[in-house]
């Protein structure tokens, strides 16, 4: 299956393809996943490794990465870890996949930072709801990332306004404060002369 370039995605238009990164050392698991995905409309990153999916990461961005979780070499966990702790990435969100259906695995992989997990096998319609209930809700979150840092900007900006007020009130009381000692000494200066 051939690996078309995409381009990088910040947030995905509604109706929009939306583009996700697979990772899975099985290259037949890979391309029934990338076929299947893009049938249902996903435009698919195939990787079979975790170097591979961090070296595709580094240089785009993905509404979501389906990770598989025990792969040789480096293992998703590994690697999502890795994704996490790059700072442009670091919110992508990522359902991570497996064959292992023991509770450890759930708590192994939403420990090392998954949005969710999903046992093989699995029925591509619910993986299909998982992965875009996962992008609507990383949209959101970055929404809400993008209003609190205007908000910050705008506390900042009225912050510098308020100490800018401050410096001019303290110096208009400071003039205040000299214009009454003098008006103070002209007074006793007048006092003393008619007295």
């Amino acid at each position: 299956m051939a690996l078309s370039p995409l381009s990088a995605v910040q947030a995905t238009p509604p109706g929009a393809p939306l583009d996700v990164l697979v990772v899975d050392d099985s290259r037949t698991n890979l391309q029934v996943i990338g076929r299947r995905l893009n049938q249902m409309g996903y435009r698919c990153c195939l990787c079979a490794s975790g170097q591979e999916a961090l070296d595709r990461i580094q240089g785009r961005s993905f509404d979501l990465v389906l990770l598989d979780m025990v792969m040789p070499g480096m293992s998703g966990n590994t690697v999502l870890r890795e994704i996490r702790a790059m700072q442009h990435r670091r919110h992508t969100p990522v359902l991570m996949i497996t064959a292992r259906s023991d509770p450890g695995a759930v708590i192994e992989a939403l420990g090392a930072g998954a949005d969710d997990h999903v046992a093989k096998p699995f029925e591509f319609e619910v993986l299909d709801a998982r992965m875009r209930r996962l992008v609507e809700r990383a949209q959101e979150n970055e929404a809400l990332r993008r209003s609190n840092e205007t908000l910050d900007a705008r506390i900042a900006h009225r912050a510098i306004e308020i100490g800018e007020l401050r410096s001019r009130v303290h110096d208009i009381l400071a003039d205040r404060q000299r214009l009454a000692d003098s008006l103070q000494a002209l007074q006793q200066q007048v006092e003393q002369l008619g007295g």
